[in-house]
């Protein structure tokens, strides 16, 4: 399966593979080094700390490394009046009697608590290619299903400043 991602996707994803070997890679092995040498590895709570952070960072550089290489190229181009990526959504959800402002971007620089929505989730899907005034709806699951109206839309452009998903 290959993630479907933006060039500046891949732009940072590079920064950060580069960050991560150049600067932080020998940092952690330094770190490593002089925790080793307190002596008994055993109960060494630092030394443990050190490798951990070794072994998350090789394998946040996997995983980027996955992602890069996997990745299919999308455009975030759209119509001047339909929802894309990146655009500031204001949708009305009738069942909450809520309004939200909502951007979808691409699965790697989601963040739902700051109204940053995965193109793959549900509503994404939902939403991509919208105008205003159209009512969509959202399948959550099967058995559950929610309708919202587009009040907005305001084009925005994917300038870098949404950060990666972190883990």
């Amino acid at each position: 399966m290959h993630d479907e991602l933006t060039k500046q996707d891949i732009k940072k994803m590079r920064e950060e593979l580069d960050y991560r070997r150049l600067v932080l890679m020998p940092e952690l092995i330094e770190e490593v080094k002089r925790t080793r040498a307190f002596g008994d590895l055993s109960e060494h709570f630092e030394y443990k700390a050190a490798k951990q952070a070794q072994h998350k960072n090789r394998s946040r550089i996997r995983y980027l490394e996955g992602m890069i290489k996997s990745a299919r190229i999308i455009d975030d181009a759209s119509g001047a009046d339909e929802v894309g990526l990146f655009d500031r959504v204001e949708i009305y959800i009738p069942e909450d009697d809520e309004t939200q402002i909502v951007r979808v971007v691409t699965t790697v620089r989601t963040d739902p608590r700051k109204g940053l929505v995965s193109r793959e989730s549900p509503f994404g899907r939902a939403v991509l290619g919208r105008k205003v005034g159209d009512v969509i709806t959202v399948q959550v699951s099967d058995s559950y299903s929610y309708e919202a109206e587009i009040r907005s839309i305001t084009k925005d452009a994917d300038d870098g400043s949404v950060p990666l998903m972190g883990y």
